[in-house]
């Protein structure tokens, strides 16, 4: 299929960006990477009356470190992200993550912050960030606004994001000594959308388990922060009895819908089948 027909606008500034939002409302789409936009496009299921080209707008597609805090800009292609020596050393979770972000052509066109605002529960950024607790800086022509990222997903393919607002960025705290990480995923073929995938960080002290988060994509209308697993692991020895404790536990956190890879139960199944693997990583 083709696009409905649409208007074409390669933004220069910010202000332009804005004007262009105020203008058209909701009926003005942005244009980052497009990985996901022109999918949406070509099927009809977004029929915008412009899109807004974003990606010569300065600033935006940086990553550094102040030794606290790790930037990353929205327009960082996924393959910057991927080879970068910062998000390597101060945030392992999204370098072990980004190999399984789609295949290598799509990695050279789609952004971090594009991943985000798109906000699909299948994708594995949106979930890796909740699990760090990321912020996102989203620029509004008044300024500035940070938003964590469990106050971000709002629902399915639902932001905060206002109709006159850019993700601009995002701000991840840095891992911290003792803190260990494991992401896996289970995938048709890999580099496709996973059946469902989890993304762990937290500590082992001595053989207990301490500040423990997980997240899930694939395994409700939006990435999901496993509270109830994590409450389960959190100050109990890492035994069969506490990571069997921690998969029961997915039953209060997890809400997957059924779709072509399967049924809900067997989401369910493979989620806490992917705990008990984590988990076993972490410990490694």
């Amino acid at each position: 299929m083709k696009p409905a027909p649409f208007a074409y606008v390669r933004a220069e500034t910010l202000d332009q960006v804005f004007d262009l939002l105020d203008e058209h409302g909701d009926d003005a789409r942005i244009l980052a990477g497009g990985q996901s936009l022109m999918a949406t496009l070509n099927m009809r299921l977004s029929a915008p009356e412009v899109l807004i080209d974003i990606n010569h707008l300065k600033g935006l597609s940086e990553i550094s470190c102040d030794g606290e805090t790790l930037k990353i800009g929205a327009l960082a292609r996924h393959s910057q992200v991927l080879e970068s020596t910062d998000v390597q050393t101060y945030a392992p979770l999204i370098a072990k993550t980004m190999p399984h972000v789609a295949h290598q052509a799509i990695r050279n066109r789609g952004t971090f912050g594009g991943s985000v605002a798109f906000a699909d529960p299948a994708a594995e950024l949106p979930a890796v960030t909740r699990t760090l607790g990321a912020r996102f800086v989203l620029q509004g022509r008044d300024g500035q606004r940070t938003v964590v990222a469990d106050d971000f997903f709002q629902g399915l393919f639902e932001t905060d994001l206002k109709e006159n607002e850019l993700l601009v960025g995002a701000e991840i705290p840095v891992i911290q000594d003792g803190e260990r990480t494991a992401f896996m995923e289970l995938a048709r073929r890999h580099g496709d959308y996973a059946m469902v995938g989890i993304a762990v960080q937290g500590r082992i002290e001595g053989d207990t388990f301490a500040d423990m988060r997980l997240g899930f994509f694939g395994a409700g209308d939006q990435p999901i922060l496993a509270k109830s697993a994590a409450a389960a692991l959190n100050g109990q020895a890492n035994s069969e009895d506490t990571i069997k404790k921690a998969q029961d536990s997915l039953d209060a956190d997890l809400d997957p819908m059924p779709d072509l890879n399967g049924p809900a139960e067997m989401k369910m199944h493979l989620a806490r089948v992917l705990t008990k693997r984590a988990l076993a990583e972490l410990a490694s």
